[in-house]
């Protein structure tokens, strides 16, 4: 009998991959605008015809390719990251320059034009079903334009299957979203069958928040900024008045990548609970930094599914964070991370991955939100009595004190006011220490139960 296994040909080995990565025009914007933010662009222009199905095309500043870089480029399996296998793990910038053209080039037709700033000509290139066509010096302004002409022009069932051109328009500027999201510090614009429909300035996250989704958010959106050892988490959350009936406008951005999880979502929501309706959903657009060897990016061939190595400290940091965020406008009691010792109980705080020393200046730059990473706590400034020396003094007040003692056992709550429960209080804070509530109360689990306490001699504390 005959061998029956065989190499696939180029051509349809490239096809099939491409079927992975190129799903639909918004695919192609998504890769090439990563690109060109790889690339060091400041400035980029996306030019649409026909929501993409004829043309895609994206003119960045950035540094540009060599002649022999911009060939390589197209080849598949070329990348400008990885060395090593070490290196995949530690990988922060989005695309990789060549992964996703051999692709792209494999189902549609393609101009590259680039140039570096030390070269005296740039290059061109064409390319149409993953076959060179033409390559020849040119004369080019530093940067890249690559046009991306006829998309599955050579797989006409591929084509067959894109919905009509206001569907794909959308899923395009959902991508273009995003990359504007996670860019702030970046000048962007959109064009379709030459209308503009986002012209954005560099600025900060705050500023690109309104410009995208308008001037109403403007007195509506509430900073985040927690640091952790094992995350740190920045960006907006909208207060309850902004809830809507739908989930569009919600976005979560790990290392720098949009990500969709279900799980963070529901962090966000509960986090939320009690303060916007049944079947609303708050806005919000998150930035965490994590470790590349803490999360798994490879589920998925869009990389928009990722996995964590500890997801449930992940989402209790989550909850806290926009609770925290919530808390300092007055909307939910406050919650410190350093002050509650219910994470301290986490694996991610046990044992904590060390982040790349990098990693925040990668990152903390572009979203216009200060860092916190060096403020005091309320309970530890200077002009602030610490909750020792404040609480043997409250103590002798029985009607500021409420102990709540649970029963488990006999499925009931005791309420009672017990001055004796401070004669060995101070041993039960030793382990626990209390949580400040806007400056007037403090909370504490002490062996027996839950002390509450409501400071009145002090009101400038």
């Amino acid at each position: 009998m005959s061998e029956v296994i065989q190499l696939l040909p180029d051509v349809i080995a490239n096809q099939i991959a491409a079927g992975e990565v190129v799903q639909r025009p918004a695919s192609v914007v998504k890769e090439l605008l990563e690109n060109a933010i790889d690339a060091g662009a400041t400035d980029i222009q996306l030019i649409l015809n026909e929501s993409g199905r004829t043309l895609i095309q994206v003119v960045d500043d950035g540094s540009g390719m060599s002649m022999t870089d911009a060939r390589m480029s197209f080849e598949r399996h070329a990348t400008s990251k990885i060395r090593k296998i070490e290196d995949i793990f530690e990988i922060y910038t989005m695309g990789f320059r060549g992964e996703a053209l051999a692709s792209i080039a494999a189902v549609a037709q393609v101009e590259l034009r680039t140039k570096q700033a030390d070269d005296t000509l740039g290059t061109y290139i064409r390319i149409e079903g993953s076959k060179v066509i033409m390559q020849e010096p040119c004369n080019h302004a530093i940067g890249t334009n690559i046009s991306v002409k006829n998309l599955f022009y050579n797989v006409p069932a591929r084509r067959n299957f894109l919905k009509s051109n206001q569907v794909e328009l959308k899923h395009v500027m959902d991508e273009f979203v995003r990359i504007a999201l996670s860019n702030p510090q970046l000048s962007l614009s959109f064009h379709n069958n030459n209308m503009e429909l986002y012209h954005l300035n560099s600025g900060n996250l705050k500023q690109r928040i309104i410009h995208l989704f308008g001037k109403s958010l403007n007195d509506k959106l509430v900073p985040v900024e927690e640091n952790t050892e094992y995350i740190s988490v920045s960006g907006y959350i909208g207060k309850p008045e902004a809830a809507k009936k739908t989930r569009g406008e919600q976005y979560f951005f790990v290392n720098n990548r949009f990500i969709k999880s279900h799980t963070l979502n529901f962090a966000v929501q509960k986090a939320f609970e009690n303060l916007i309706p049944e079947k609303s959903y708050p806005f919000y657009v998150l930035f965490i930094e994590i470790s590349p060897a803490a999360i798994d990016i490879n589920v998925h061939p869009t990389k928009q599914e990722i996995k964590f190595e500890d997801e449930r400290s992940v989402f209790m940091i989550i909850q806290a964070a926009v609770k925290h965020g919530l808390a300092q406008y007055s909307v939910t009691p406050t919650l410190d991370f350093d002050q509650n010792a219910e994470f301290s109980n986490l694996e991610a705080f046990r044992k904590t991955p060390k982040m790349n020393e990098n990693i925040m200046g990668k990152f903390s730059g572009g979203h216009g939100i200060a860092s916190s990473s060096g403020r005091q706590h309320p309970l530890m400034t200077p002009s602030t009595p610490t909750w020792q020396s404040i609480l043997p003094q409250t103590a002798k007040e029985a009607s500021d004190i409420i102990t709540l003692r649970s029963k488990m056992d006999e499925n009931e709550d005791d309420f009672s006011l017990t001055p004796t429960l401070f004669d060995t209080l101070e041993n039960d804070y030793l382990t626990f220490t209390p949580v400040q509530i806007h400056q007037k109360y403090l909370l504490a689990q002490i062996s027996s139960g839950v002390v509450f306490v409501h400071i009145k001699e002090r009101e400038e504390f």
